[in-house]
């Protein structure tokens, strides 16, 4: 791609994840162009569906999500790890509003433009929690597939104005049915696993 082709598409996808940012994935492509300076015909000859916009709009972000998860495959608390990547993915699905719907549906989709990406993301989340449960830090009769469902529910309280207050302690009470009383630090559990070594 050319400079100036690449610099024009940058643009554009920078008015549209502000755009998205502001009013949610069901704004106007009128808007994003007209927030781009540019006519909706240069918006289409870039992006020439919703689907693909928001397709390369949100691969980066996925890209992020998943090399972060690459990261905390190395570190040195499996629970810690995993916990931490469900709060930046469910963060960052908040804050592009509406777009865990997409995801939700992408990931049943093999035919959108976004699957690819949310199955990249999926199973990222997936290896993360393949070490916890192999370390005992997670409970083990979930997948991948669950803790993607997981992350798109805990996302949809953080998009609803009534239930956002609440979404920061109800990730605590899933994080803590997803980990082990041994990931969480329980005494009890500990002294419990001591007495049977």
């Amino acid at each position: 791609m050319r400079a100036d082709a690449r610099k024009n598409r940058d643009h554009l996808l920078a008015a549209a994840g502000t755009a998205i940012i502001e009013q949610g994935v069901d704004v106007s492509l009128r808007d994003i162009a007209r927030r781009a300076d540019v006519g909706l015909a240069t918006l289409l000859r870039h992006f020439p569906t919703r689907e693909a916009l928001l397709d390369a709009l949100l691969r980066t972000s996925f890209d992020e999500l998943t090399a972060m998860a690459d990261t905390l495959e190395a570190s040195d608390s499996p629970g810690e790890a995993l916990t931490s990547w469900l709060r930046d993915c469910i963060a960052w699905t908040t804050e592009y509003r509406g777009a865990v719907a997409l995801m939700a549906a992408a990931i049943e989709d093999t035919e959108s433009a976004l699957h690819a990406s949310c199955a990249t993301l999926r199973a990222a989340g997936a290896r993360l929690l393949t070490r916890a449960q192999d370390a005992g830090a997670a409970r083990t009769d979930i997948d991948g597939a669950d803790l993607f469902a997981l992350v798109a529910a805990l996302a949809w309280l953080g998009d609803q104005p009534s239930l956002a207050p609440r979404s920061e302690r109800l990730f605590e009470v899933v994080a803590g049915a997803i980990l082990t009383s041994t990931a969480l630090g329980d005494p009890a559990a500990e002294a419990d696993s001591d007495t049977t070594d």
